[in-house]
């Protein structure tokens, strides 16, 4: 076949613990975002605005909502002869009897993919992160310098550095990178506060000797393995800065943060700006009726995607299509997934519910009016909220909790299954 430029591989096959029961039953990257898309259309809209049209997405956890929300790429515009997007699920072979038990052990075990495209660059990313990334301005950067190597980093603080993988970058070209003079991995004491963004750009001959070797030393991920094997070798390793938006949403707070962050007169996160795709066939977004906003009904600086139906009062909150407010409810600071459907007399705030939820008359859940400073309250999908229950801000509700269990719900922070 054509030899192609560039050939993408999304790392997106990860639960992620700290987003708790948000990702229950699907892979973070498949996490509902901003009221119609997925935490994946980032990266995917990346790589269409980009020009870089193979693509291949590594899945494991639960993938089937992620399968779906794909499609055959076409939203992507991504479905052609030359051009297309590619599902790599693990397998059980002849060669391969695991999981993927890492990032670098993803790659490794689809390298006949790879070498079948035979790419002259091989682009690595993950498939949950928030950000807008032109990366045809940093494989020219790994062309101009002849890298092994190229890692996309951005600058976090040293205060959170530590979460990360972070990168020391000489001088050698100022703002736009240098040299990778270290690398450490979640280190205690962060000497940098350049955190990788998990965009990495191989050489493929280099990415290829470095797997086979690893795989017999049992390394399985390119923070913690790959990448410091790179440097005690004498490759040429290469630091790209980032300087734009970048939403990590590994927790729970972070990802309400993010979808707070398209709010506002000039919020941080523009979809229409950035370029941002989805796909409107999963779920059948497209078919919702127009919103309907009743007598009662009142909405400030919100998203209120198609589907719903407003009769109370919503501020600062994203709903998703088919969500209902009930008369005299009010739902702010909060993120509604698909078909939450809120009764008469409601107070949810600082509230992010999964699908399928409906809340009886008089239901309190979260953070005192107005607080947003307080916990984010998470609600679990496929659950009915008796009328009159009261559940205090940070709490998180297990999905379809048992109508038994309902009478055990206080005040509390404590997750209830």
């Amino acid at each position: 076949m054509p030899k192609s430029t560039t050939l993408a591989m999304v790392l997106a096959g990860g639960r992620v613990d700290e987003l708790d029961v948000l990702t229950y039953g699907r892979p973070k990257s498949a996490l509902p975002f901003g009221g119609f898309g997925r935490v994946i259309d980032f990266p995917l809209s990346n790589l269409m605005n980009s020009g870089i049209e193979q693509v291949a997405i590594l899945s494991q956890y639960r993938s089937y909502s992620l399968i779906n929300h794909i499609g055959t790429g076409a939203a992507w515009d991504m479905l052609g002869r030359n051009r297309g997007v590619s599902i790599l699920p693990p397998y059980i072979g002849s060669d391969h009897k695991d999981w993927y038990r890492g990032s670098a052990d993803a790659i490794h075990k689809n390298l006949d993919f790879i070498q079948y495209h035979d790419p002259e660059h091989i682009l690595i990313l993950s498939g949950d992160h928030i950000y807008r990334m032109d990366y045809r301005e940093m494989l020219q950067y790994h062309k101009e310098k002849d890298a092994d190597l190229t890692m996309g980093f951005v600058k976090v603080g040293k205060q959170r550095a530590h979460r990360f993988g972070v990168g020391a970058i000489d001088t050698e070209d100022g703002a736009t990178g240098g040299r990778l003079t270290q690398y450490w991995e979640k280190p205690d004491d962060p000497q940098s506060d350049w955190a990788s963004l998990t965009v990495l750009c191989f050489k493929p001959e280099v990415l290829y000797n470095m797997l086979e070797q690893n795989q017999q030393e049992s390394s399985f991920e390119f923070g913690r393995n790959i990448v410091p094997a790179l440097m005690a070798g004498g490759y040429r390793l290469y630091g790209y800065k980032f300087y734009g938006y970048w939403g990590y949403t590994k927790t729970v707070d972070e990802y309400w943060q993010s979808n707070m962050d398209l709010l506002g007169e000039n919020p941080k996160i523009d979809l229409e700006e950035w370029g941002f795709r989805t796909n409107l066939d999963h779920r059948n977004i497209r078919d919702f009726q127009p919103t309907i906003i009743g007598d009662y009904g009142a909405v400030e600086n919100s998203l209120i995607y198609n589907g719903c139906h407003v009769e109370g009062k919503v501020r600062n909150s994203i709903l998703f299509p088919g969500v209902k407010i009930g008369k005299n409810s009010k739902v702010e600071n909060s993120v509604l997934f698909f078909n939450n459907e809120v009764g008469r007399n409601c107070r949810l705030s600082k509230v992010v519910a999964d699908v399928n939820n409906s809340y009886g008359e008089g239901v309190i859940i979260g953070a005192e009016t107005g607080r947003q400073a307080g916990k984010v309250s998470v609600v679990g999908w496929n659950n009915q909220i008796p009328g009159q229950t009261v559940i205090g801000e940070g709490a998180t509700i297990w999905p379809e909790l048992k109508s038994s269990n309902w009478k055990k719900v206080v005040e509390t922070g404590e997750v209830l299954k």
